[in-house]
C-alpha cells in the first residue's frame, strides 16, 4: 500500500510517506513474515503473520522485530503542514496499543490505528538526517518478545480508520477492537503525599480486572484505583482485564521546594565557571558522566543563549527566600549577573549577544526576550528600577532588529507590563505596550501562515504566537487578539499527546533537541523536553482569560510533565530521547548533558508563585 487517502478529505492528503514501505517487516532470518492488507472504503486492515520455519524454538525480544508505519509527520512550509502533514501520537501499551495521527491544521478527517491482535512494546525511529530537525522520520513498531515453537505462527494485526479528533478517536476504537481497554490517570507527575486515581474502562463486560495483580472493584461503570504518591521515581502499573494486558506510567517527583533548592545549589557549585577571563561567572552546560563543565563556541554549548535560563531560575528561586538566608546562591547570582551585564548584553543600548565577549558574529533574535526576562526577574528580586530600564532597552533593541515579524519564545509581555506598573514607570509602560500591540497586530495579519524559523514549523512557533496574542488581549481587552489567539491555541494543542505515560501525556511533540543540546547528539522524539511546557503556559493563560478549568488542568499537567528532567541530587538532563533507538543507535534515555532545561523548573515555580516554595 503506497497511498491512503480518506474519501471525504478536501485536501486529498496521502497519509503514507513515499520514502518508506508501509508495514515492511524486519525480523530474524529464522522467522518468515507474511503481510496482507485489505481496504474497505476508508478502513484498512493489516495482518502480519510471523512463522518459525526452523526446527528449533526461537525466542525474540523487543529489538528482534520492527514493523514500519510511515506517516507524514514532517515539517515543510506551514501551508503544506497544516493541510497535508500530521502529528503522530503513539502508545505501545502491550495488547492495548494505538496511533493517533492528527492533521497539523486540525481539520478532519484524521488517521487512527488500533492494534487488534498481538502486543506492541515500544517503537524506534528511522530518519533522513539530511533533513535535520524538519523530519520526524518513519516509526518502527516493535512487538513484545515472544517464544516461537518450531512451525509456530503468531499474528500482529491492526485496523486504520478516520476520526474527527482525539476524543472521537478514543470513542471509535471499540468499533474496531472490542477488547480495548481505556486507561487514564488524574495525574501523571505527582509530588509525595498527593492522591491519585487510575481509571480503567474496558470496552467489554470484564469479569475480572487487576492492577499489579490485585483485584479492582467496579464503581459507577469503571474500575478505579486510588493511591497516595510516595517515594520519587517512575511507577509502572500493570493492568489486566480478562487476560488483556496493558500498562500506565506515572512519575513521582521530589517536592518542588526541595527540588528547586537542590537544583540551585548544584548550579552554584557545579555549573558556574569559577576561572578567570571573560567566561568568569557564566552558568554552563554540565556533563553528568564526566563530572565537568562543557563549553564550546558552538551555539548550543556556548556561554549564552538558552543557558541564561539557569540565571532566571536562580533569581526566581531567591525571590521566595529571606534575604541573606542563601549566601552561596546569592553570591552565585551576583557573579552571574555581572557576567550577563559585561559579556552577554549592552545595558546602555539593549543589544543582546550570542556568546560571551559580546560576540554577535551570529545574530539571533531568540536571545533578546530571554535577557529581558532575566532583567524582569532581577527587578522582582532586587526591586531596583535599573533592571526594568535594561529590560525595556532590550525589548526596544529586539523590535529595531526585526522582532515585529518574529515568533520569540518567552517574550515577557505581561510580566514586564506588571513590573513597570508596580514601579510607577507609566511612560515606559505605554511605550512597551505600543510595541507589543504592533507585534500582535502583525501576528494577526500573518494568521496561520507561519514563517519558518530555526525549524520550518514547530510547537515553539505556534506557542509564541498564541502567547503574545493572548497576552496583548489581557493588556488591551481587544477581542481581535483573543479571537486570533483562540485559533492559535486550537492548532497548538494538536502537538500534545494524551497517552497514559508521564513522558507523553500533555507533552508536545519535539524531535530534534537531543541532537542540538545533548551529548549523544541524537535526533529523535524528546519526551519530555522543557520547551514542551510552553504549551502549558499558553493553556494557563487561555484558561485564566476564559475561565475554562479544563485548560487550567492541562496547563498543570504540561508544566509538571517536564519535571522528570530533574534528579533528586540536583542534577538535570537537557532532554529524554524516548524511542528505543534512533537510526540504530540506542536511545530510551535521559541525555547526560545538563544544558538548558532549567526553564522547565522556572516555569513551574513561576506558575505557582512564592507559595510553591514555602
Amino acid at each position: 500500500m503506497k497511498h491512503l487517502i480518506f474519501s471525504n478529505d478536501p485536501y486529498e492528503m496521502n497519509w503514507l510517506r513515499p520514502d518508506f514501505t508501509y508495514a515492511e517487516v524486519s525480523a530474524p532470518k529464522e522467522l518468515e513474515a507474511q503481510v496482507t492488507t485489505e481496504q474497505d472504503g476508508d478502513v484498512v486492515r493489516t495482518v502480519i503473520v510471523l512463522t518459525n520455519r526452523g526446527k528449533k524454538p526461537y525466542f525474540t525480544n523487543r529489538e528482534s522485530i520492527s514493523i514500519a508505519f510511515p506517516v507524514q509527520d514532517r515539517y515543510e512550509d506551514s501551508d503544506t503542514c497544516l493541510k497535508r502533514r500530521c502529528h503522530t501520537h503513539i502508545f505501545c501499551g502491550g495488547e492495548v496499543s494505538y496511533l493517533c495521527a492528527l492533521r497539523m491544521g486540525g481539520e478532519a478527517p484524521h488517521l487512527g490505528m488500533v492494534l487488534t491482535e498481538g502486543s506492541l512494546g515500544s517503537y524506534s525511529i528511522r530518519r533522513n538526517l539530511l533533513h535535520q530537525s524538519n523530519d520526524r522520520g518513519c516509526f518502527l513498531l516493535h512487538p513484545e518478545g515472544a517464544q516461537y515453537a518450531p512451525g509456530e505462527s503468531k499474528r500482529i494485526s491492526w485496523t486504520i480508520f478516520p476520526h474527527a479528533g482525539k476524543e472521537d478517536f478514543m470513542e471509535k476504537i471499540p468499533q474496531y477492537n472490542p477488547r480495548f481497554i481505556r486507561v487514564e490517570a488524574d495525574q501523571y507527575v505527582l509530588f509525595p503525599g498527593e492522591k491519585n486515581r487510575i481509571h480503567i474502562c474496558p470496552a467489554f463486560p470484564a469479569r475480572r480486572v487487576t492492577v499489579d495483580g490485585e483485584d479492582v472493584v467496579r464503581t459507577d461503570g469503571e474500575y478505579i484505583v486510588e493511591y497516595t504518591a510516595e517515594m520519587p521515581g517512575e511507577r509502572v502499573f500493570s493492568i489486566c482485564a480478562d487476560g488483556v494486558k496493558t500498562s500506565l506510567k506515572t512519575f513521582v517527583q521530589e517536592k518542588v521546594e526541595i527540588l528547586a533548592a537542590r537544583r540551585c545549589a548544584f548550579l552554584a557549585e557545579h555549573q558556574q565557571y569559577k576561572g578567570e577571563g571573560g567566561l568568569a561567572g557564566a552558568y554552563l552546560a554540565y556533563d553528568n558522566e564526566e563530572e565537568r563543565l562543557v563549553y564550546t563556541p558552538e551555539n548550543d554549548f556556548n556561554g549564552g543563549r538558552e543557558r541564561i535560563g539557569m540565571g532566571i531560575l536562580m533569581a526566581r528561586y531567591l525571590q521566595a527566600q529571606q534575604p541573606g538566608s542563601c549566601p552561596a546562591l546569592e553570591s552565585s547570582l551576583e557573579t552571574y549577573t555581572a557576567y550577563v551585564l559585561r559579556e552577554l548584553t549592552n545595558p546602555e543600548t539593549g543589544q543582546v549577544f550570542n556568546d560571551f565577549g559580546r560576540d554577535d558574529s551570529y545574530r539571533r533574535l531568540y536571545n533578546a526576550p530571554w535577557a529581558a526576562t532575566f532583567f524582569v526577574e532581577m527587578y522582582r528580586l532586587k526591586k531596583e528600577v535599573r533592571w526594568l530600564t535594561y529590560a525595556c532597552r532590550v525589548v526596544e533593541w529586539f523590535y529595531r532588529a526585526g522582532g515585529e515579524s518574529f515568533y520569540p519564545i518567552e517574550l515577557p509581555v505581561i510580566a514586564l507590563d506588571e513590573c513597570l506598573d508596580a514601579a510607577g514607570l507609566s511612560e515606559e509602560r505605554a511605550r512597551m505596550r505600543e510595541l507589543f500591540v504592533k507585534h500582535a497586530e502583525r501576528l494577526c495579519a500573518i494568521g496561520v501562515h507561519y514563517p519558518a524559523h530555526e525549524v520550518n514549523y514547530e510547537q515553539s512557533i505556534v506557542a509564541p504566537a498564541a502567547d503574545i496574542l493572548l497576552s496583548v488581549y489581557k493588556l488591551t481587552g481587544e477581542e481581535r487578539f483573543l479571537t486570533e489567539g483562540k485559533r492559535q491555541v486550537e492548532i497548538l494543542e494538536l502537538f500534545n499527546g494524551m497517552q497514559p505515560d508521564y513522558h507523553l501525556y500533555e507533552t508536545a511533540i519535539r524531535h530534534w533537541d537531543g541532537y542540538w543540546f545533548g551529548k549523544r547528539r541524537l535526533f529523535g522524539d524528546t519526551f519530555p523536553h522543557y520547551w514542551s511546557a510552553l504549551t502549558g503556559n499558553v493553556f494557563a493563560l487561555y484558561g485564566s482569560i476564559t475561565g475554562d478549568e479544563t485548560y487550567k488542568r492541562r496547563a498543570e499537567a504540561s508544566r509538571r510533565g517536564v519535571l522528570s528532567l530533574f534528579f533528586p541530587d540536583g542534577r538535570a538532563a537537557c532532554a529524554y530521547v524516548y524511542p528505543d533507538d534512533v537510526n540504530g543507535v540506542r536511545a530510551g534515555m535521559a541525555d547526560p548533558y545538563a544544558n538548558d532545561q532549567d526553564w522547565g523548573l522556572y516555569f513551574y515555580l513561576r506558575s505557582h508563585g512564592a507559595e510553591g516554595l514555602m
